[in-house]
């Protein structure tokens, strides 16, 4: 048996190293695969697609704000958009103090805030995502996700979209840049719309298949977002 274990494992290995005719790496296998279910695959598929839409919905609202990289004082947006996304930080920025979650997101949206609101509302929004998935990056055999935490996840997404949208300073200005509606000189920009239209679904179909699979129930609610308030994520275990 200990014989043919070893076999097994070294074909697994030879088959981690083979190439395509055209030279090109093939699909390979890890042996940590091994300790993963369908579903913690599936979790970590999700989870790369909602974070990958953050990054890039980062990008957009630095490119449409660049006063706020400014007030950083980054050398570039690039700069300041890689400290932010860096994982070390664990999407933790002394100037939020405690704050995480959906409140960096309202300080981020609040009138008297003087600093980088891309920064404060990237910052809440990710540590929410982050919480969600219980601060893992990958899943594996032993990981329970809780779907509520999900599902709360995806309705703070559309109530911090539709804030994001609306949200203005004293004299009635947008406190930052998004969609442009259409005008007859161009077409309307809704691709913030559409990223958080990706992870709020990516979000949903994963917390229905976990709460389906382990019988669980999910609380739904109805609300309207100009009066929603955020759902706890943060705090359920």
């Amino acid at each position: 048996m200990k014989r043919l274990a070893e076999v097994l494992l070294l074909t697994l290995l030879a088959g981690c190293a083979q190439m395509s005719e055209t030279g090109k790496s093939m699909h390979t296998f890890e042996p940590k695969q091994l300790a993963k279910s369908d579903i913690d695959r599936i979790a970590d598929a999700h989870r790369r697609e909602v974070f990958f839409s953050l990054r890039v919905l980062t990008e957009k609202l630095y490119r449409r704000n660049p006063r706020e990289w400014k007030k950083s004082g980054y050398a570039s947006r690039e700069a300041a958009l890689n400290h932010l996304l860096d994982p070390r930080t664990s999407w933790r920025l002394p100037e939020l103090g405690q704050k995480q979650g959906t409140e960096a997101i309202l300080l981020a949206l609040s009138t008297d805030y003087q600093g980088d609101r891309v920064a404060a509302f990237i910052a809440g929004t990710g540590s929410m995502l982050n919480a969600a998935f219980d601060e893992k990056t990958e899943f594996f055999m032993f990981d329970s996700l809780e779907p509520q935490k999900l599902y709360n996840s995806a309705r703070n997404l559309e109530i911090a979209a539709w804030k994001l949208a609306n949200a203005r300073d004293t004299s009635g200005n947008l406190l930052l840049l998004t969609n442009d509606m259409a005008t007859p000189q161009q077409p309307a920009n809704l691709s913030f719309e559409r990223e958080f239209g990706k992870m709020i679904g990516n979000l949903d179909l994963l917390s229905h298949l976990i709460a389906d699979r382990g019988n669980r129930t999910i609380v739904h609610v109805t609300h309207s977002l100009a009066t929603a308030v955020f759902l706890p994520v943060m705090a359920i275990k």
